[in-house]
């Protein structure tokens, strides 16, 4: 059985709806990072990540919780309780952090397990494109390349190093077997959720 039977694009975007009425009411006083305009690709890449793997991921963490089977009303209530940026469930094999490609090594410290344990398991871990130009980022996906560990990497690619277009800043793109990428347009600030100004 893979991920993903129920949580469908429309799901994850009233979450996030929720979410962002619930910041504006000033309910949620700590930081939050939204997602928005990448909801069809992480319904595709859930399709083929099993309950038992295990899922690393970002600040950015919603819709990859919802996806892998964390119900709304506990992520909701975590969020209440200004955990929004730190999501963790051990039952579901999640792990987020608010630094910036923080679950990278860990992510592949798993998947080293895995392999040693002979474990039909695999490590997905979701990351965004500045996280992918850090050193950091690279070690860890060339290890994982050469000792063959059951492990993809995600790159969540919206074009913005916080709010510096990231191939203005930091050019290239890490590519490879395991490096899966897609792009998307964000609906939200980096931040918050604020309303765009144009000048």
């Amino acid at each position: 059985m893979l991920m993903n039977g129920l949580v469908k694009k429309e799901d994850l975007i009233s979450f996030e709806k929720e979410v962002e009425q619930l910041y504006i009411d000033k309910k949620i006083r700590s930081p939050v990072h939204a997602s928005g305009g990448n909801e069809e690709e992480l319904v595709a890449i859930f399709k083929n990540i099993h309950p038992k793997d295990w899922v690393f991921t970002t600040y950015r963490s919603h819709y990859h919780a919802l996806l892998k089977g964390i119900s709304r009303e506990w992520l909701l209530k975590e969020v209440l309780e200004n955990h929004s940026i730190h999501i963790m469930s051990k039952e579901h094999r999640f792990v987020s952090s608010s630094i910036v490609g923080g679950t990278l090594p860990s992510a592949l410290g798993v998947a080293w397990a895995i392999k040693r344990k002979e474990e039909k398991r695999h490590v997905w871990v979701f990351c965004g494109d500045m996280a992918s130009e850090s050193g950091v980022f690279h070690e860890c996906a060339k290890y994982a390349r050469r000792n063959n560990l059951p492990m993809t990497f995600v790159v969540e690619d919206n074009g913005w190093s916080v709010d510096t277009p990231t191939q203005k800043v930091w050019g290239g793109q890490d590519s490879g077997p395991n490096v899966l990428r897609y792009t998307y347009e964000r609906t939200y600030p980096h931040y918050g959720f604020g309303v765009w100004v144009m000048f």
